[in-house]
């Protein structure tokens, strides 16, 4: 089924006619071992938002594809913060996409996970509140929940003064929770990769200049250079570019 505006292929194997769901399903995929897959979309001068949100930047092909990798997701990982700024609601989907995890041995529904280090979290946020599958909250050893979180939320702890993201995606592999699309924000986005925890990123690049002041897609402390290859370009008709990088892990 092909929705919208046009996707086709520009590398590796270029292609004029229009993606369908069924084409991009099988570009982007699911790993046969655990995998952390980021998503993010940025302006063309590396810009995270406009006017304090990633929403400014996306299209309607970026949504589509942000869709379809929810769909192929075990779990959906989001830094406490990013999920109080874009006021995230519950991670629901589509019949048709629900019909896909079923026929392929998946939940319903991918599992929202949320990492916070300060259990600074509202347990009647819709994210919570509303979710068609219990989310999971990482956390540290010694934080305190609010009144009401471990009614709507399972509490992982990993980690003595910071969340060990490591120790927490083991817990979710553990969960059955192996296929891990995570969409931010920037500290963790930094964070996983100065773990050595990212597998994946596929970035889409909107057609336009945000100008000063937006940070980048990642943040914190410094990590080592590492290389992650090229694997396509897609192209929307509305000038997007989604990109796709990762690497295999021996």
């Amino acid at each position: 089924m092909n929705v919208g505006i046009p996707i086709s292929a520009l590398w590796p194997q270029a292609s004029a006619r229009p993606l369908d769901d069924a084409a991009l399903t099988a570009l982007y995929g699911r790993s046969g071992r655990p995998h952390l897959r980021m998503n993010f979309v940025t302006s063309v001068d590396g810009g995270v938002s406009v006017d304090g949100y990633s929403a400014g930047l996306s299209g309607e092909a970026d949504k589509r594809v942000f869709g379809l990798l929810r769909m192929l997701c075990d779990a959906l990982l989001v830094a406490a913060g990013t999920l109080r700024h874009e006021g995230y609601r519950a991670v629901r989907l589509n019949e048709r996409r629900r019909a896909w995890r079923r026929e392929h041995g998946l939940a319903e529904y991918p599992t929202l996970v949320v990492v916070s280090g300060s259990l600074d979290l509202d347990p009647a946020q819709a994210a919570f509140a509303d979710a068609p599958v219990r989310p999971v909250v990482l956390t540290r050893a010694d934080a305190v929940a609010p009144p009401g979180l471990t009614g709507v939320a399972d509490v992982v702890r990993c980690g003595d003064d910071r969340v060990d993201l490591a120790a927490g995606l083991a817990a979710l592999r553990r969960r059955g929770l192996g296929q891990v699309l995570c969409e931010g924000g920037p500290q963790l986005f930094g964070a996983l990769t100065a773990a050595d925890l990212v597998d994946e990123v596929c970035l889409t690049v909107a057609p336009l200049l945000a100008g000063a002041g937006p940070g980048r897609i990642t943040a914190g402390d410094a990590s080592d250079v590492r290389h992650l290859p090229l694997r396509h370009v897609l192209a929307a008709a509305d000038g997007m570019l989604m990109l796709r990088y990762a690497r295999d892990r021996p």
